[in-house]
């Protein structure tokens, strides 16, 4: 699991609230809080 803040890697990443799929495209990007719930916890998805 994957918080905001952190720089998991370039990939796409699941909202554990609401299912909101945010993409990061940079390995040194950081997690934004959920823009659609504002939640903080992502899973990878592939």
């Amino acid at each position: 699991m994957y918080s905001t803040g952190d720089k998991p890697g370039k990939g796409h990443y699941k909202c554990t609230n609401c299912g909101e799929i945010i993409y990061l495209d940079q390995d040194t990007d950081t997690l934004p809080p959920c823009p659609k719930c504002r939640m903080s916890t992502f899973t990878k998805v592939d």
